[in-house]
């Protein structure tokens, strides 16, 4: 067995951990990319089996829902929705319920990572509007989004790949999964508000309106928005139908109408704005995770293992770590056949979708969507998010959701 990706992946988690060499600050894109490069010129993988593991959907799907969430941005309609919408928060207790419950309920139907890409934006607004921390928001985000997915077969990628399996997956994900769902998010703000009690001061906030600097872009933006959102319900209604279309097809649509303007326009300010450095990371990531795939550690430890691995409380641990190490969606197409030949029921596969999803709470790297928002925050204001500060936080609250799902699917 070739070991070498195993030492660059706990490598690349090191320096994920302390961020610093010497007097040199790495960003985690650049990390993830020297992990991708370091396997390539091991011989670890081969060049072409690298741009074969490069996930193109994904890539797709990135680049469009980055080219809308950056017309909002631009246009100053997100600043516009984010005043329409936040208006009734009077302190920072109920602003915050609302981003927790908004964000994920959200998520469950836009996907993890479309919030992730015009949810950042809008939480820095939120807190330069009303001085609450920077940190604190941009948490608050990425563990809602992360928990609102699960409850969902088109909330993040490994629910559709365990929905595939399934018949009729949205009655089954919402009939098992409304419910918990719902009290972890309320456990989320428990949580944040004893880990940031200095910020949930009770001054009355004051939200100033918000006036859309570019009307035109703005208006193309709501189109395009309308666009992903008449799409995705048309997803959701065909798929009772035994029809069914690829979610690249829905961001890349709804990117359309934004990139013709521009070039109608004469104007790709946006593309040089675009987030390439986010697309460069999940680029190097599918290198390093395939060529760790390759070596065929992960699925010997699961294979060996002398213990019941198709309990509910046994899928949902092993999916929740492994989920660290191979990323959730190899993960789940690892496990998923052996819980399909073992003959678990609904529950099995529910959970596999459980701790897969909610793996993206207990570290940084336990979900894309992660990934993408702490990327955009530090790129647009330089908010540092170090892994302690999202360690501290995800482990009593990954140890709360396990829990509060096992006593539903138990």
């Amino acid at each position: 067995m070739n070991i070498m990706p195993l030492i660059v992946l706990g490598l690349v988690f090191l320096m994920i951990i302390v961020r610093k060499v010497g007097h040199i600050n790495f960003k985690v894109w650049q990390i993830m990319s020297l992990g991708g490069l370091a396997v390539l010129v091991t011989g670890s993988i081969s060049i072409i089996n690298a741009l074969k593991a490069i996930k193109l959907d994904v890539m797709l799907f990135l680049f469009g829902m980055f080219v809308v969430g950056q017309a909002l941005e631009d246009s100053g309609y997100l600043g516009y929705a984010s005043y329409k919408f936040f208006k009734k928060a009077k302190n920072a207790d109920s602003l915050l319920l609302l981003i927790i419950f908004g964000a994920g309920i959200a998520s469950a139907l836009l996907m993890n990572d479309t919030l992730a890409i015009v949810g950042t934006p809008l939480m820095l607004l939120l807190a330069r509007q009303h001085k609450i921390s920077k940190k604190m928001l941009i948490l608050t985000l990425a563990f809602s989004i992360t928990i609102g997915s699960v409850m969902s077969p088109i909330g993040n990628p490994q629910n559709l790949l365990i929905a595939s399996e399934m018949q009729n997956p949205f009655v089954v994900f919402f009939s098992h999964l409304i419910i918990p769902t719902l009290i972890n998010l309320g456990a989320l703000f428990v949580i944040l508000k004893l880990f940031y009690k200095e910020n949930f001061h009770k001054a009355k906030l004051v939200h100033e309106p918000y006036k859309v600097e570019n009307p035109k872009l703005a208006l193309v933006a709501k189109i395009s928005v309308i666009i992903v959102l008449l799409l995705i319900a048309a997803k959701i209604i065909l798929y009772f139908f035994g029809f069914d279309f690829n979610m690249v097809f829905i961001a890349l649509a709804g990117a359309a109408p934004i990139i013709l303007y521009r070039v109608f326009a004469r104007n790709f300010h946006i593309m040089r704005k675009l987030d390439w450095h986010t697309l460069l990371f999940f680029a190097a990531m599918f290198v390093l995770m395939e060529s760790v795939w390759d070596t065929g550690f992960f699925q010997g430890m699961i294979t060996n293992m002398k213990i019941g691995i198709t309990t509910t409380p046994m899928i949902m641990g092993i999916s929740t770590v492994l989920s660290q190490f191979i990323s959730n969606v190899p993960l789940v197409a690892l496990y998923l056949p052996m819980l399909q030949h073992a003959g678990v029921a609904a529950a099995g596969l529910l959970a596999l979708a459980v701790g897969s999803t909610i793996a993206g709470n207990l570290t940084i790297l336990g979900a894309a969507s992660n990934i993408i928002i702490f990327h955009k925050a530090e790129r647009n204001e330089a908010v540092h998010i170090t892994f302690w500060d999202f360690f501290k936080i995800g482990v009593p609250l990954t140890i709360v959701n396990i829990l509060v799902y096992w006593v539903f699917l138990g």
